[in-house]
């Protein structure tokens, strides 16, 4: 294994140690990308994700709207994007996507398969599997750097 990446094992009970860990991991990361089977536990690490950046509102997923944007404490935005509904990467584009990507703040991305030519070079490929009911294994992978 490589310095740019690396594989971790978690329950749920370890998730913000595992945040605060990809967080240090990737700290030059503003763009990740969350690949995993329905149900792997996407939406649950980015909620863990937020948790450690300060975010107090409610973090769920953009299933309908695509994309969510929280504030920390400190009101810096932290946007969240769910492309599994979308057909096309127009519809992505639609929503000025770059824009947010180009943002300098972070963007945590779920079903980032569905707008491949959008995504920056320069990102955090996190990949999660089911081990287990309650265990997770998330292959984490800096491209770009």
């Amino acid at each position: 294994m490589d310095s740019n990446s690396l594989t971790l094992y978690s329950t749920l009970d370890k998730l913000p140690t595992i945040a605060q860990q990809l967080l240090q991991y990737a700290r030059e990361q503003k763009i990740w990308l969350f690949d995993g089977e329905m149900g792997a536990g996407k939406t649950t690490l980015i909620k863990a994700l937020c948790a450690q950046l300060g975010v107090q509102d409610i973090v769920n997923s953009p299933t309908f709207s695509l994309v969510h944007e929280y504030a920390t404490a400190a009101g810096v935005p932290v946007y969240h994007f769910d492309f599994y509904r979308i057909q096309h990467e127009e519809e992505a584009l639609a929503l000025d996507c770059l824009a947010y990507f180009e943002s300098d703040h972070y963007c945590f991305i779920e079903w980032p398969t569905r707008i491949p030519s959008l995504i920056p070079p320069a990102h955090c490929q996190l990949d999660l599997a089911v081990m287990a009911a309650n265990q997770r294994r998330l292959h984490v992978k800096l491209q770009g750097v």
